[in-house]
C-alpha cells in the first residue's frame, strides 16, 4: 500500500510503498477513505515533539473495516468507522473512571508498529494511527462506528477536530448556559469550540484570530462577535462585551505561548482558562499566580476533548443529522495522497479550516 512517510523533520513527506502487518488479537484493519490534516501532524513533521523516524503521521481518519483480529466484537468487516488516536484498555485506573484519554496501559501496538518498509525495516506509527496511508491497523478501542449514510470525508473531522474542540467545551470545561466564552484561534479545532459553546447555550461567543477569513467563517459556526487580534485590542473588546468583567471561559485552541498568556488577561473573576491547542515541547508560560488565586480563576488542560468515543460520537452524529453540528462546512479542500505536501503547506500558510486527504470516493 502507499503511505506518506516523514524521513527527515522539516522536509516534505515522501510517498512510498509500505507493508502493513495483519491485525492481531484485539486489532482491526481499516481501509481509509479520508484523513484530515491536523496541526498536530504538522508539528510532528516539523520535529516540534521529537520522536523516531521514519514515521507515518495522520490521525484524523475514517474508513471501512477490512478485517478484524481475534476477540474483536464491536465492529465487523464492512462497517464504517472513525479512526482516532484514543487507545484505551477499559480496565486500568483511569479507564475504570471513564477517563479513556488517560489510559495508562501499554498495548502491543505501542511496542511494535504494524508498518514496515518493503525490505522489512520498521516505520513508526505516528500518533498511534499512521493514517497518511491507504490502510491502518489499530486497536479496536480506537474505532467508533458511524452510520453508512454519513459522508466519510466529513466524518473524518469528527476523529480529532470536533472531539477536541467541541469536547473541550462540553466535557472538560462543562460550561454553563448563559456563559460568556472566548475562543482564541478559529481553525478546525477552534471552530468546533465555537460550535460546542453555541450548543451548550453560551450567551456570548467571542472568536479571536489573525485571519479575517477564518473569523468570518466563525460566525456561521455560532460566534456572536469577532476580533482580529492583529488589528484590535482583544482585551478591551472582551471587557466591553462582558460588562467590564472579562469572559467566564477562554479556550486557547492554538499552540502559541503568546496566545496562552493573553488568555489569562481575558478572564473574569472565577473564570476558567482551558488549554486546548498543544504547544511544542518545552514551552513555558508566565502568569501572576497570586492574582490568579486571589480571584479564584482556574486553569484546565484538555486532551482530545476528554472524549468517550462510545457516548460522544453517537451524540455528535445525531447533532450533525439534525443540522446542529456543521461538518461539511469545515472542509476547505480535498487532495489525493500524492498531493499531501501541498495540502500541508496550505494549512500552514493559508486560511484553510481543514484540508482532507481522500483515498477513494465510493462513500464520499
Amino acid at each position: 500500500m502507499k503511505a506518506a512517510i516523514c524521513r527527515e523533520f522539516g522536509k516534505p513527506l515522501v510517498i512510498e510503498e509500505v507493508e502493513l502487518l495483519p491485525p492481531r488479537t484485539g486489532e482491526v484493519q481499516v481501509k481509509l477513505a479520508a484523513c484530515a490534516i491536523c496541526h498536530s501532524d504538522i508539528l510532528y513533521t516539523e520535529g516540534a515533539w521529537g520522536g523516531e523516524l521514519p514515521a507515518v503521521y495522520g490521525h484524523e481518519a475514517s474508513g471501512v473495516v477490512e478485517s478484524v483480529g481475534a476477540g474483536v466484537t464491536a465492529v465487523q468487516q464492512g462497517d464504517h468507522v472513525l479512526v482516532t488516536l484514543i487507545r484505551s484498555c477499559g480496565t486500568c485506573h483511569y479507564c475504570s473512571k471513564g477517563d479513556k484519554v488517560r489510559c495508562e496501559t501499554t498495548f502491543p501496538l505501542d511496542e511494535q508498529s504494524p508498518l514496515r518498509t518493503l525490505d522489512g525495516k520498521p516505520i513508526t506509527q505516528g500518533l498511534r494511527t499512521g493514517a497518511f496511508a491507504e490502510s491502518v491497523v489499530v486497536d479496536a478501542s480506537q474505532l467508533a462506528p458511524i452510520p453508512k449514510d454519513v459522508p466519510l470525508d466529513s466524518a473524518s473531522i469528527l476523529s480529532c477536530g470536533v472531539i477536541t474542540g467541541f469536547g473541550a467545551v462540553v466535557n472538560t470545561a462543562q460550561i454553563t448556559s448563559g456563559s460568556s466564552v472566548v475562543v482564541v484561534g478559529t481553525g478546525g479545532v477552534g471552530l468546533n469550540s465555537v460550535q460546542g459553546a453555541a450548543v451548550a447555550g453560551a450567551e456570548r461567543i467571542i472568536a479571536l484570530d489573525l485571519s479575517d477569513t477564518k473569523l468570518e467563517a466563525s460566525k456561521q459556526f455560532g460566534a456572536t462577535h469577532t476580533v482580529n487580534v492583529g488589528q484590535g485590542n482583544a482585551r478591551k473588546v472582551v471587557k466591553s462585551l462582558t460588562g467590564g468583567r472579562g469572559a467566564d471561559y477562554v479556550f486557547v485552541t492554538v499552540g502559541a505561548k503568546s496566545a496562552l498568556e493573553q488568555g489569562f488577561k481575558l478572564l473574569c473573576k472565577g473564570g476558567t482558562l482551558v488549554i486546548v491547542g498543544m504547544t511544542a515541547d518545552g514551552v513555558k508560560i508566565e502568569f501572576d499566580s497570586c492574582a490568579f488565586a486571589s480571584v479564584e480563576q482556574r486553569l484546565l488542560g484538555s486532551k482530545m476533548g476528554s472524549t468517550r468515543l462510545t457516548t460522544d460520537i453517537p451524540w455528535y452524529i445525531s447533532l450533525y443529522q439534525q443540522d446542529r453540528l456543521k461538518l461539511d462546512e469545515l472542509i476547505s479542500a480535498r487532495y489525493p495522497l500524492e498531493n499531501i505536501n501541498e495540502a500541508i503547506v496550505d494549512v500552514s500558510q493559508g486560511d484553510a479550516l481543514r484540508n482532507v486527504i481522500v483515498f477513494w470516493n465510493q462513500y464520499i
